[in-house]
């Protein structure tokens, strides 16, 4: 079983250029995802233990295949936050909804909120962008393929 600091280490080595690609880091840590058709559009994704659909850590991450691209990669990165920052509590499967309810507290979740973010919008290479003059909250959110409203909430400015 990886470490959290090996698990930090082949996320930042993910990290090189906008957008991170999610499904490349899931398979990086050892975790295969699936996005799956025809789902309640209130179930995001979900990520658990899978010994035949996991991969190399036997797990494997589910995600509404109806859902737009940047709230399918929120949602995988979402679950790559999980399998790093709680893998002991996932057992049989965290389940997401839209509106992040499962059966981990309050706080895992905005843990996980937290870490996705960190890893589809790295403060490295945001600054990168701004600093070579891009300020433009849609732009930015284009480059990085999340929604405006992620974006917005990093770089801590009103959104609309």
């Amino acid at each position: 079983m990886l470490t959290y600091v090996e698990k930090m280490e082949i996320v930042r080595a993910h990290q090189t250029h906008a957008p991170i690609q999610t499904v490349p880091l899931a398979n990086s840590l050892g975790v295969n995802v699936y996005h799956v058709p025809n789902w309640p559009s209130d179930l995001s994704g979900k990520i658990m233990r899978s010994e035949a659909h996991g991969g190399a850590s036997g797990y494997a991450i589910y995600v509404n295949k109806d859902h737009h691209v940047n709230r399918r990669r929120f949602t995988t990165a979402h679950e790559i936050a999980h399998f790093i920052l709680h893998q002991d509590s996932i057992g049989d499967g965290i389940a997401d909804d839209g509106l992040y309810r499962s059966r981990l507290s309050n706080s895992m979740e905005a843990q996980a909120n937290r870490l996705a973010a960190d890893i589809l919008m790295p403060w490295e290479l945001l600054n990168l962008y701004i600093d070579g003059g891009e300020t433009s909250v849609d732009t930015l959110a284009d480059t990085f393929q999340v929604s405006t409203s992620a974006m917005s909430i990093r770089l801590g400015v009103p959104t609309d």
